[in-house]
């Protein structure tokens, strides 16, 4: 691939301490992610997303770091992580890494030494103010387990920001030794061999917080100036940046107006992520109909990047309080499979009933939509969650590798596990794991690794467009298209129960030899697109012409 090749990628997002084990302390590490990589390769993965590898306190999973040039010693070496990204390069697989630079963990030298002294060369590496800043008790990520944004230190006897928890202190990104900070951060990893980095709390680095101001500041250039020097250090570099703001400002953060991006390369598609569990909540496409014809356009290089599960909760707040309810009467029912009042901590297979058609529909669907993919560790085998963890943690689970003791994530004694396996009802280890659907070929599994391979082969999916059928439909149906320079693909996705019969003879003049490359059954001949049957929760991708001149 080119330096575009994030535009067709299929990105995995893992945690390396819930991966696989490699010597038994009961802690994933990056010598039994090594151990792993072929696994990955056959599914068809080309990149992978590493949650925080930093050495950490662990207060907050790794996002609380105490050192940005190294690797936690529960994970390994700076040496294994080499290896990591030689031995994932040998299978044509990229490896990005989370870059929390938005805070630093209080234990940080920084934080240490800032808060011993206002003549600290660090002091002004934080946020501080003498008196407590009247909105203090505004703009906490985590309301209910938060309860300001500011905290008074008795040592430094001032009180500090912090965006996150009180032992996250924020980082001064006014400050330009920071800033120069941040990019010799970037550099050191990227020289390493890294393809990049997924950017967590974007943004709060680029906000500018001034005690008392709720509404402080947003320096965009100041991701201008990082994708510049991502650019100059490695050309095919890519940031990946978690900005959750409204629509209206999304095109900002992709670049200034210029019609080229000069920003952030990829963004979350969050506005999409909730319409399409409101979506399946409803059985009614409508709202991705919405979510195709507002999306913003993007500048050259931009790419979104879709999502049904990722790391943290299924985030509902950009729905309207009656779609909100839609979506948690249907998926989070019970309090406790909620988080923050806005949010569902859950994985999908459980969300659907753990219902195969249910689900091969989800992923047929996010895989078909514009942008590039990311898929979460486990859902290619249906895994379920632990609500018994707190918070996030219940989708945190160690990987079902095989029927072995812990599921094969390790040898350790179970309470010395990172965390519990699943090891009762339905998800458990011993009836979901790699191994079992490894010998099935009707497996999830398998139908995941065929499903990616079918997308390496609609290139127009990631670098095209992608456009809703605007025709009579039956009830439930959403069908799409997506146009590149290899052709054209065409997308039917039934969200409903009824099996229907859809009329696409409009294409017709369009189709040279029409075939599904893609179904969730055999079905008859595509013929003149005139009576495609579909079942209920059915899908058929087809490939409606190819361009030979590319």
């Amino acid at each position: 691939m080119g330096d575009r090749w994030y535009s067709e990628a299929v990105i995995y997002c893992l945690d390396v301490e819930t991966y696989a084990d490699s010597d038994g302390d009961g802690v994933g590490d990056i010598r039994g992610l090594i151990g792993r990589l072929d696994y990955l390769a056959r599914l068809g993965v080309t990149c992978i997303w590493l949650s925080p590898i930093h050495p950490s306190p662990n207060k907050d999973d790794g996002y609380d770091a105490t050192d940005f040039y190294n690797v936690d010693p529960r994970l390994g070496t700076l040496g294994d992580f080499a290896e990591l990204l030689h031995q994932a390069q040998n299978r044509g697989i990229r490896v990005i890494i989370d870059l929390v630079v938005n805070h630093t963990s209080d234990e940080h030298p920084w934080f240490q030494s800032a808060r011993s002294s206002p003549d600290s060369a660090y002091r002004d590496w934080y946020i501080w103010s003498e008196e407590a800043p009247d909105d203090r008790h505004q703009g906490m990520v985590f309301p209910g387990e938060q309860n300001e944004t500011w905290s008074y230190d008795r040592t430094a006897k001032a009180w500090y920001y912090h965006r996150f928890y009180k032992f996250q202190p924020d980082l001064n990104m006014a400050n330009p030794k920071v800033r120069e900070e941040v990019k010799k951060i970037m550099s050191f990893w990227l020289q390493l061999g890294v393809s990049g980095f997924r950017m967590d709390a974007v943004p709060f680095i680029i906000e500018l917080t001034e005690p008392g101001n709720p509404n402080s500041p947003k320096d965009m250039e100041f991701l201008t100036e990082l994708r510049q020097h991502v650019q100059w250090r490695r050309g095919d570099a890519v940031l990946l940046a978690e900005a959750n703001v409204e629509p209206d400002q999304l095109p900002v953060y992709f670049g200034d107006g210029s019609g080229s991006g000069n920003r952030i390369h990829m963004l979350f598609d969050f506005m999409l992520n909730g319409r399409l569990m409101l979506a399946l909540a409803r059985e009614d496409p409508e709202t991705i109909i919405d979510a195709l014809r507002d999306t913003p356009k993007l500048p050259t290089g931009g790419q979104w990047a879709t999502f049904l599960r990722n790391h943290d909760e299924i985030d509902l707040s950009r729905l309207t309080t009656d779609q909100r309810n839609d979506v948690l009467a249907k998926f989070g029912p019970d309090e406790e499979m909620q988080l923050y009042g806005r949010g569902i901590r859950r994985r999908l297979a459980p969300m659907l009933g753990n219902d195969r058609r249910h689900i091969e529909l989800a992923y047929a669907l996010q895989f078909s939509l514009r942008g590039t993919p990311v898929l979460r560790y486990g859902e290619e085998i249906g895994m379920g969650e632990d609500l018994s963890l707190k918070g996030r943690d219940a989708i945190r689970t160690p990987m079902q590798w095989s029927y072995q003791p812990n599921g094969g994530f390790s040898t350790a004694e179970p309470e010395k596990l990172v965390r519990p396996v699943l090891d009762t009802g339905e998800f458990s280890y011993e009836k979901v794991n790699v191994t079992a659907q490894r010998k099935d070929p009707r497996s999830l599994l398998g139908w995941f690794e065929r499903m990616i391979r079918t997308l390496r082969e609609a290139p127009e999916i990631g670098s095209g467009s992608t456009t809703h059928i605007d025709v009579p439909l039956p009830a439930g149906v959403l069908a799409h298209r997506a146009d590149g320079p290899t052709g054209t693909m065409v997308f039917l996705h039934n969200l409903g129960t009824e099996d229907v019969e859809v009329d696409l003879s409009t294409l017709q003049p369009e189709a040279d030899l029409p075939v599904d490359v893609l179904s969730d059954r055999g079905y008859d001949e595509v013929g003149k697109l005139d009576r495609l049957k579909l079942a209920g929760h059915g899908y058929r991708w087809i490939r409606l012409c190819r361009s030979w001149s590319v």
